[in-house]
């Protein structure tokens, strides 16, 4: 089953003991630890945390990235450098940019993709490219395995559609063309180590004559969870791949966000924020076609 090291605390071995031990819906689960200890800060000096926790370090099987079929797996306890590390394809460039932004080198090698998103904040840096990437969630409990978009997912503010019995095991990103592309861009009152202000994904593919065959556009930080921004990739598909894509990327697209007011920007500005980030990153991703 695993081991119990003090009363509250099990780490098992096997992801069947894993699943038998969420059935009660009274574990909280433990992976990398960087949102699972600063909740808890001053908590722990002595005294056991308020729910039971179940460690799933010792899971193997749920560390790593490897093809499966028609997509890409990557397990709930692959980090941030594993991910950095690891041979992907372009398209793949947000999430890699996305992944220099979370945090120091010490949280990148502890902190796990998956846990970043059931963590579900509105400014976790990880969503937007994924939301990019038309990632899916795999789910296991008792019943079986399910798999749920990211989209449906991520339902608000610290949010997530996983049932407590339900163990995060992987993420499933489709392959895409070898001319698929990608960008994350993050604006910040400083350059590193910041919680964002406005931050956008943006991926392209291209058909055989240089048009946009496929756009998805993602933006975080400007609503209760990031979203994709549905008009913005209509205006970008089927358009050649070009700089006339610049100007058909508005304010008048940005519906979906409703940003707030707060000590790091206002609504206003967050907006106007967003529209240049896109920009910009359409910009990015024709110099990468120009490379």
């Amino acid at each position: 089953m695993g081991c119990y090291l003090r009363p509250g605390y099990l780490r098992p071995r096997g992801l069947e003991d894993a699943v038998a031990a969420m059935a009660d819906g009274s574990y909280t689960v433990l992976a990398g630890g960087t949102d699972f200890y600063p909740a808890r800060a001053g908590g722990l000096g002595g005294r056991p945390p308020e729910s039971k926790v179940l460690d799933i370090t010792a899971l193997e099987g749920l560390r790593g990235i490897a093809e499966e079929g028609d997509s890409l797996r990557i397990g709930a306890l692959t980090t941030w450098s594993d991910l950095l590390h690891a041979p992907l394809p372009p398209y793949f460039a947000a999430l890699k940019l996305a992944a220099r932004e979370v945090g120091g080198v010490q949280i990148q090698n502890a902190g796990t993709l998956c846990g970043n998103l059931c963590n579900a904040s509105p400014a976790a840096d990880g969503v937007p490219p994924l939301l990019a990437l038309d990632a899916e969630v795999e789910l296991a409990s008792q019943a079986g395995a399910r798999r749920l978009a990211l989209d449906d997912f991520i339902l608000g503010n610290r949010q997530t559609a996983k049932r407590p019995d339900e163990l995060v095991t992987a993420l499933h990103i489709p392959k895409l063309s070898a001319r698929a592309r990608s960008t994350f861009l993050k604006l910040g009152a400083r350059k590193y180590l910041v919680i964002s202000i406005v931050m956008a994904a943006l991926l392209i593919d291209l058909d055989d004559k240089g048009n946009v065959s496929k756009a998805r556009v993602a933006v975080g930080s400007c609503a209760a969870r990031a979203l994709r921004l549905p008009a913005v990739e209509a205006a970008l598909e089927g358009r050649p791949f070009d700089e006339d894509l610049l100007p058909r990327i508005g304010d008048e697209q940005l519906d979906p966000l409703t940003p707030i007011d707060d000590i790091r920007g206002t609504a206003d500005y967050r907006r106007e924020a967003a529209v240049a980030l896109l920009r910009r990153g359409v910009e990015a991703l024709l110099s990468q076609e120009a490379a």
